[in-house]
Parts: C-alpha cells; sequence; structure tokens
C-alpha cells in the first residue's frame, strides 16, 4: 500500500475517483428532492409556457446542482488518465449505486421500531416542523421509483461514455490547446444525453407522461445544465493548474500524452 501511495500518479487517482464515485452516489440521493431555482434565489416562479405546455418554472432535482461537478470531473480524470480511467470509474460507479439501492431497499423492508417510527418524530402545532411517522418518510425520501432508478443509472452511464469520447476526439483535433473547448463541449453534449434520457425512460416508458412534457422539462432541466456548465469552466482550468502544480511538469505531460494515446 504504501508503494501504490507513494506515486503522486497513483495516488491523484485515488482521489479523483473517490470524490468522482462519492459525488455521484450523493446526487443520487439528494435527487429526490424538488426544489424551486427562483424562490431559493428570492423571486417568484416564472410560470411561463413552452410548446403548449403551461405552469413551467425552474423547479429541478436538487441532484443537479451537483451533477455538473461528476462531468467536470470526468473531463479532469480523462485529461489524465484517459479513456480507460474514465471507464472503470465509470462502471464501477453504477455498480456502486446499485450496490447503494439494494441496501436503502432492504433498509426500507426492514419492520421498524414503534417508537423509532411513531415517537420520535417531532409532532407540535407547527406543520412545518411535524413529522408523525418516521418510516413513512424514510420509505418516502429513499424509496425511489425502479424506473427512475433504472432511467438515472442509464442516463450516467451512456452520458459518461459520450462525454469521454467527444473528449478525446476533440483534443485529437485540437492537441493541448482549446481546455475550455474539450472539457466545456464534451459536458454539454453529455448533459444534454443525461437530461433527455432520464427523463424518457423514468416518465415517458416508466410512467406513461406525454412526451412533449417529458422532452419540455428536460429541456428546461439542461438549460439550467448548460449555464451552469458554462459558469463552471474556469474551474477547469484551476483544477489543471493544481494538479499540474502537484505532478510537476514532466509528471503531468507525460500522463496527458499517456491518456490521448490509450484508446481502451
Amino acid at each position: 500500500m504504501s508503494n501504490v501511495l507513494s506515486n503522486k500518479a497513483n495516488k491523484l487517482f485515488l482521489i479523483l475517483g473517490g470524490f468522482f464515485v462519492a459525488n455521484a452516489m450523493v446526487a443520487e440521493m439528494i435527487g429526490v428532492k424538488i426544489f424551486s431555482l427562483e424562490a431559493t434565489l428570492g423571486f417568484a416562479p416564472l410560470d411561463f409556457e413552452l410548446f403548449g405546455v403551461e405552469g413551467l418554472g425552474f423547479d429541478l432535482s436538487a441532484g443537479v446542482l451537483i451533477w455538473p461537478v461528476v462531468f467536470i470531473m470526468t473531463d479532469v480524470i480523462n485529461e489524465y488518465y484517459g479513456l480507460k480511467g474514465v471507464r472503470f470509474l465509470s462502471f464501477m460507479t453504477v455498480i456502486l449505486l446499485i450496490y447503494a439501492f439494494f441496501a436503502l431497499f432492504f433498509a426500507i423492508w426492514l419492520t421498524p421500531n414503534e417508537w423509532w417510527a411513531f415517537e420520535s418524530g417531532v409532532v407540535n402545532d407547527d406543520p412545518a416542523s411535524s413529522l408523525s411517522n418516521m418510516n413513512l418518510a424514510f420509505k418516502k425520501i429513499f424509496g425511489q421509483g425502479s424506473w427512475i432508478i433504472v432511467g438515472s443509472l442509464i442516463a450516467f452511464l451512456v452520458g459518461q461514455l459520450v462525454d469521454v469520447l467527444v473528449f478525446q476526439k476533440i483534443k485529437q483535433w485540437t492537441g493541448e490547446k482549446k481546455v475550455w473547448l474539450r472539457a466545456t463541449g464534451s459536458t454539454l453534449i453529455s448533459q444534454g444525453i443525461d437530461s433527455y434520457l432520464v427523463m424518457i425512460i423514468a416518465f415517458y416508458i416508466g410512467s406513461d407522461w406525454d412526451l412533449v412534457r417529458v422532452l419540455v422539462i428536460a429541456s428546461v432541466n439542461y438549460s439550467y445544465k448548460f449555464l451552469v456548465a458554462i459558469l463552471l469552466t474556469p474551474v477547469i482550468y484551476l483544477a489543471h493548474h493544481l494538479i499540474d502544480s502537484y505532478l510537476g511538469e514532466p509528471l503531468a505531460t507525460k500522463l496527458k500524452t499517456e491518456a490521448l494515446l490509450k484508446k481502451n
């Protein structure tokens, strides 16, 4: 273990990979909460219409707050460890997410202690702070629908694989220049696929929603991700600077060159 950790490239991969997996898992767990972006920022919901679908606003899954970070991490790992490194982490993340969902469903299945389920909840005259059934709350929060889980896992994996391919292709065209183009460009394409695919699987196939409504809501979600991806572009340059400083120029250049040459 000491030999593995003494190597800066190995240690960096462990750090980036750990953050990548943790971020993806947290995004899945918090994604069940829907929040109003407008209300969070302190102004009234927009309430606009798009392609005949009324009452639209930026009501987003809390998971979108950190999903862009996953794709940024994808690009950073792709830069230094190539397709093979990102694919390994992507498949491992999906396996760990499946494991996490099975663990959650098992926890939901367990018969709750009566005191925990009905007496530990705070009940008073304020509805906002009242909770009479902890077990029901636990089930509602962590018991995501099967189609939502399937949709999110497939969309994540497809988005990741597309991201790494687009990133590598742009880098082959531009070389070491235009970091912003390959990082932001691949993220915008992959997040577009992720946004529409998860909605189609989870709500069009899984819940019989009208296709137009599904596509419109996916478009609203993607518009937020698009804006965030653009705003986070400077973070890519900061990450490159920090990593290059940590590795040193010779090792950083070596990793980038090898990452570009390795196709599998």
